[in-house]
């Protein structure tokens, strides 16, 4: 009897832990730049780009508090491609045909110099409709019911026939 509740005792803390591991994930299925490139090679969709920096405490209260809203990181993995870019990262990048390393003046990537328009300001919200489409940033940290409009703009395909500025 004792080996049976030892038993039913494990099968309940192994359910557990794995129930719980499962949500400690992060919601948003974020890609690198390099599987962005592959991934919109066989299916083109909107492109969404988290600029942020490792200082940057605003990105992480957008971490927590926007991206990890069930909401949200649902239909951003539905509707587009996600990437989170290091706007400091040293790493090399390629983006559409065009490879872009640091710029030590600049102290930034030129990837997010590009996204950003030389605008460096933390977090930048980038849309992008396809992947030579010209940037459309957003900066500042973006509460969730202020990412969901410029979200379903690009992700329902509004951009197609009306004006952003005209919404």
């Amino acid at each position: 009897m004792q080996k049976v509740a030892v038993f039913f005792i494990a099968v309940i803390v192994i359910v557990s832990t794995l129930a719980f591991t499962n949500m400690k994930k992060d919601k948003v299925q974020w890609l690198t730049v390099a599987e962005l490139q592959a991934a919109y090679s066989k299916n083109p969709k909107p492109i969404l780009v988290d600029v942020y920096t490792g200082w940057c405490g605003w990105c992480k209260v957008m971490d927590r508090e926007t991206y990890a809203k069930d909401n949200v990181a649902a239909y951003i993995n539905e509707k587009y491609y996600a990437v989170k870019l290091d706007a400091e990262s040293k790493e090399s990048f390629e983006w559409n045909g065009k490879k872009y390393g640091y710029s030590a003046q600049n102290k930034s990537n030129d990837l997010a110099v590009y996204l950003l328009y030389g605008q460096m300001s933390f977090p930048t919200t980038v849309f992008l409709p396809a992947l030579d489409a010209q940037p459309a940033p957003m900066a500042g940290y973006l509460k969730p019911n202020e990412l969901e409009a410029p979200l379903k703009f690009f992700g329902d395909g509004a951009y197609k026939t009306k004006n952003i500025l005209n919404l």
